[in-house]
């Protein structure tokens, strides 16, 4: 399914200077909102240990991650859905509602004092705006809702599997889908990513542990590889993909899926996976020259590196780059985000990807 997009640029946005400058703040600004917070609710928090005062800072930290992009390409909506989501993450676990708009207006009195008087405008415009909408959507669907794919009947005995760590019954249900004639990379579409997706929304609740999440996580690749190993490939068509999450993308299932439906297509796939560094990428993309670099992007920050790599690539090959396609849950929600970084496309999941990769170089897969 693909999302409209209707997002539009709603705020102002920072020159290279003001950026900068915020960038700089980073550890300051962290550290005076921790120490508000604790002067002033310290009574809350004493909960959650010495834990709790390195959780406010990596949140604190995340906020500014995803307020970057707002200052850099002009549009909150990527920073409301993480507050949603974060909202819903402190709510499980004992932390006031009032904290989270509260964090965002120290961190705007904190930018007004520190940076001159127009960059700070547009950096507190951008936070209050955001914390305006958040407040606004409380009541609505989450932007994540109807981006899954329908789910077959076996995702749930499937979830089952994962969250009990059963890698066994797991992998046997993937292969009774193969052997009833349904293809691998529906099966991860239709059966695997909602088991991961329902696993996830359990973390959010506080329902799963992280360790249980990261172990349904191997367990799903896992099986994903052997019904790969299992499975007839066709005939070569000629045409090799470069795939890769880029730096900071540390969610690499989607994009195995995606590897694993180029390799349903005919495609030679290099599948890098998770973090990839950009200097490592485009050495490793000069050395095998491929047809085609598909890149994942997770969050609205990593845009940036988006915006350094097809930089690059245009200064090194001209015309003469491999096309570009981007994915990823960023570009799921946000699909007019492709159209600012000068790739040649985007697409919302494995099948899509190889449909697009298919027109913008001239074959038509075996799949």
């Amino acid at each position: 399914m693909t999302r409209v997009d209707t997002m539009n640029i709603d705020t102002p946005v920072l020159g290279a200077a003001g950026l900068e400058r915020f960038k700089a703040l980073r550890g300051d600004a962290i550290a005076a909102v921790t120490e508000r917070f604790y002067s002033s609710h310290g009574g809350v928090y004493a909960q959650f240990g010495q834990r709790g005062r390195e959780a406010c800072r990596e949140d604190l930290g995340f906020h500014l991650e995803f307020l970057r992009p707002v200052l850099e390409f002009g549009f909150t909506q990527p920073l409301v859905d993480y507050l949603r989501w974060l909202d819903c993450v402190l709510a499980t676990r004992g932390v006031p509602a009032e904290h989270l708009p509260l964090s965002l207006d120290w961190l705007a009195e904190f930018f007004e004092a520190s940076m001159d008087a127009p960059d700070a405008r547009i950096v507190v415009t951008a936070l209050h705006k955001a914390r305006a909408r958040f407040l606004e959507a409380n009541n609505t669907p989450a932007v994540c809702d109807g981006l899954m794919p329908e789910p077959w009947p076996e995702w749930v005995a499937f979830e089952a599997a994962l969250l009990a760590g059963d890698r066994k019954t797991a992998g046997l249900i993937l292969e009774r889908c193969l052997e009833e004639g349904r293809s691998l990379v529906d099966a991860e579409q239709h059966m695997i990513q909602p088991a991961l997706y329902g696993i996830g929304q359990k973390w959010q609740n506080n329902q799963v542990t992280v360790a249980q999440e990261h172990l349904a996580t191997a367990i799903a690749q896992s099986v994903m590889t052997l019904g790969l190993a299992r499975s007839e490939l066709p005939a070569s068509n000629g045409k090799q993909v470069l795939l890769a999450c880029v730096e900071g993308n540390n969610h690499a299932v989607g994009l195995q899926m995606v590897a694993d439906a180029f390799h349903f297509a005919g495609w030679e796939v290099q599948f890098l996976g998770a973090n990839v560094p950009t200097n490592a990428l485009i050495r490793h993309l000069d050395q095998i020259k491929p047809d085609l670099l598909g890149l994942s992007v997770a969050f609205a920050q990593q845009l940036n590196i988006v915006k350094d790599i097809m930089a690059r690539l245009t200064q090194a090959y001209g015309d003469a780059r491999p096309a570009v396609i981007i994915g990823g849950l960023a570009i799921n929600q946000f699909n007019s985000l492709a159209n600012m970084l000068n790739v040649d496309g985007w697409s919302p999941d494995a099948s899509s990807a190889v449909a697009t990769a298919e027109r913008f170089t001239g074959h038509t897969g075996s799949a």
